[in-house]
């Protein structure tokens, strides 16, 4: 069943389906009206020789500088050649078909003044399975994901390199063979392409789809190490959380309660202590707050999928067009950099849990990590060192991208989110 973005109710699984499943996608015929009415109007403006950045001047620290009329029809094919700088191994192609869905939904609200013929384009590309080659490196996450998002524009001039039918192919072969017409780039075509935080966050959608889905495998495994740890089950009684007030906590403790109801130890048929260690007691707090994390990030991506992040904003209704920072990464960095603790906190938890049903001294009566001859066999004593070593990689991994910031473009861009870090 194909999806239709109309700029306005993207979310995160229909995201994944389009990027990660190859749903078909189409365009709202009203959001066809809406880009082609802004279209006209840049049209009119440029005729007028309003002055428009990124249209009839240069880009970045060469913002002050106006273009002739010659220099403006060739300027976009000039930006992508420019910004296409990314490096490193080829990002996931999922990646790559979420951020073209995202930015064909940036399209549908009318207000990047590109031509249609643009984003009908992009549509065209994940319906027959092109997918453009993109580096994984490159962005700083500030004005638009613009390295990554040019090596996608590329594809519009019939350069660059694409995967078609499990091929690597000069990118205007696969449009060829995939019966796709090549259309070329004029005024505002290649910036209204790259200049949002699209990459940003279709890798942030991408992953909080897995993510919501491995915080639930985290309580499954808690449930299991409560049960041969004869945890006590007390500190999970959902009113006990509500006295405080997380949902994330709330939805945790009752979601491992259903996981050990009719147990002998939630029926009360076990020994236990009258109070456990925090890394049994505690996991709902924990957990919850990974959730509450989840949430608050899906929120911020859900916004970001149907907003208008681009530069400049066109508004039909005023006939105006206004200069801002709507590419920023920041309002995703920010909320990503805090789902990646929440993640890595919840791995040091259930490592200690691990700990507990290794060590003799706290696995109540479990043999020595956890195998039958301990002496000739070592059970799972080496599986802790492996957790052990992807905690360490995870904490490195999960340090803030947020507050990296380095200054580029002779400083006119001196404040950067570096949000695909």
């Amino acid at each position: 069943m194909s999806i239709t973005l109309d700029g306005h109710h993207l979310t995160i699984e229909q995201l994944v389906q389009i990027a990660r499943h190859h749903e078909p996608v189409s365009l709202h015929p009203d959001a066809l009206e809406r880009i082609r009415a802004c279209r006209d109007m840049l049209e009119k403006k440029i005729e007028a020789r309003e002055i428009m950045y990124g249209v009839n001047t240069g880009i970045g620290e060469f913002s002050e500088v106006i273009l002739s009329d010659e220099q403006v029809r060739e300027f976009q094919k000039f930006l992508i050649y420019n910004h296409a700088a990314g490096i490193g191994d080829p990002m996931p192609r999922e990646h790559v078909r979420g951020a073209m869905a995202s930015r064909v939904n940036v399209h549908a609200h009318g207000q990047s003044a590109i031509r249609p013929e643009i984003t009908l384009t992009l549509i065209e590309m994940l319906n027959r399975g092109v997918t453009p080659y993109v580096c994984r490196k490159g962005s700083v996450g500030a004005c638009g994901d613009l390295a990554p998002m040019a090596q996608i524009g590329l594809l519009m001039m019939g350069e660059g390199k694409a995967y078609y039918q499990g091929e690597l192919l000069p990118g205007r072969v696969a449009m060829e063979r995939a019966g796709i017409e090549i259309p070329g780039l004029q005024a505002r075509d290649g910036l209204g392409l790259i200049n949002g935080s699209n990459v940003i966050t279709a890798m942030s959608a991408l992953f909080l789809y897995d993510a919501d889905r491995w915080l639930r495998q985290a309580e499954i495994a808690a449930a299991m190490s409560l049960e041969a740890l004869k945890a006590n089950m007390k500190p999970y009684t959902p009113k006990l959380h509500e006295a405080r007030g997380f949902p994330g906590a709330v939805r945790s403790a009752k979601a491992i309660q259903k996981l050990v109801a009719g147990g002998d130890l939630a029926e009360g048929r076990i020994k236990c202590k009258v109070q456990d260690a925090y890394s049994m007691r505690s996991t709902p707090q924990v957990i919850g707050t990974a959730h509450d994390a989840l949430a608050f990030a899906r929120k911020q991506v859900e916004i970001e999928l149907n907003g208008v992040g681009d530069n400049p904003v066109f508004f039909t209704e005023e006939q105006m067009q206004l200069s801002g920072a709507n590419f920023q990464g920041t309002p995703i960095s920010l909320p990503m950099d805090m789902v990646g603790a929440a993640i890595t906190m919840v791995s040091v938890m259930s490592e200690r849990r691990m700990n507990r049903l290794n060590n003799p001294a706290l696995s109540v009566g479990l043999p020595p990590f956890l195998t039958k001859n301990p002496g000739i066999f070592s059970g799972l004593m080496l599986s802790q060192y492996t957790a052990d070593s992807l905690i360490v990689e995870q904490r490195i991994l999960s340090m803030p991208a947020s507050i990296q910031s380095i200054p580029a473009a002779a400083d006119q861009e001196d404040f950067v989110s570096m949000g695909m870090n």
